[in-house]
């Protein structure tokens, strides 16, 4: 009797932590709590690819394959995944949020990340950005140079291009379109932004292209139906801005002294159009002969 005393008191002790043990192991997950704010990332989708890593124990749920397989979801920019006893599991996660359009189909994060959405119709609103393969980051921080430059003109950006030989172009949501080329293009694009004032909204608004790629000046295309423009009563003071003359396509020479506005009348009776955006002359006033050279 002494002897099954002792194993009974042995065996009870031992079957009370076995079930202590295996029995907290088991205790199933009631909970997944999901917290964020969504704009593009469903409950459902979550909920749909946790399902597999959560039918199981409390203590057996795999944290690092939860964290994993929702860190992969599209619209998933952070997550911080944690258990809760005694039966839950919190997960908090912050989600991407678009910037602009990249090329076609995708789209990239301020932070320079691209999101392949399902649906790219509903990002029809944001601007498009094209530039190098690969080269995504690099060409969203010019971007975002160039944006701020228009930004202090009121002027807002739908269309960023560069191309694979680093020339600029950008297109307005005027529909006014801007070549830059490949040499001091934020230098070009500022010298251009001073004209405005001397230009007025009003001419601006009728302006189709500027051509920025000229190292001395610059030209532009009017929109079919522009009337000419009489530009014998305006000139600038200031060398370092351009000056304008009226026609279709004009070159726009920035190097010439702008004092004499009697020139002006007779600059734009001699130097007429040119198409294309070729380079010009006019003897009465002198004007170099410039090329783009980029």
């Amino acid at each position: 009797m002494p002897v099954a005393k002792i194993a009974m008191a042995v065996i009870l002790p031992i079957g009370l932590i076995w079930m202590a043990v295996f029995g907290i192991r088991n205790i199933p997950i009631k909970y997944v709590r999901t917290e964020g704010v969504f704009q593009y990332l469903s409950k459902d989708e979550i909920r749909t690819a946790l399902q597999p890593l959560v039918m199981t124990g409390f203590f057996d749920a795999d944290m690092q394959a939860i964290h994993q397989v929702v860190s992969e979801l599209t619209w998933v920019d952070a997550v911080t995944v944690k258990r809760v006893w005694p039966d839950a599991i919190d997960i908090k996660i912050r989600e991407k949020k678009p910037y602009v359009r990249w090329v076609q189909q995708s789209l990239i994060s301020a932070r320079g990340e691209i999101i392949t959405p399902k649906n790219i119709d509903l990002f029809k609103t944001l601007p498009i950005l094209q530039g190098p393969k690969q080269q995504q980051l690099k060409t969203l921080e010019i971007m975002k140079g160039v944006n701020t430059a228009l930004a202090d003109q009121s002027m807002k950006m739908a269309e960023f291009t560069i191309n694979d030989r680093w020339a600029w172009k950008i297109k307005l949501t005027t529909g006014l379109e801007i070549l830059l080329g490949r040499n001091e293009q934020l230098k070009k694009l500022q010298r251009f932004l001073k004209t405005l004032d001397v230009l007025g909204q009003e001419q601006v608004e009728k302006i189709a292209i500027v051509d920025l790629r000229y190292p001395n000046g610059y030209a532009v295309s009017w929109k079919p139906g522009t009337e000419e423009i009489d530009w014998s009563h305006r000139f600038l003071t200031d060398t370092d801005t351009s000056t304008v003359l009226g026609g279709r396509s004009h070159r726009f020479p920035t190097d010439r002294d702008t004092s004499d506005p009697q020139g002006w009348g007779k600059c734009r009776k001699t130097a007429g159009s040119s198409r294309g955006h070729r380079p010009w002359r006019s003897k009465d006033c002198a004007f170099p002969q410039h090329t783009i050279n980029d």
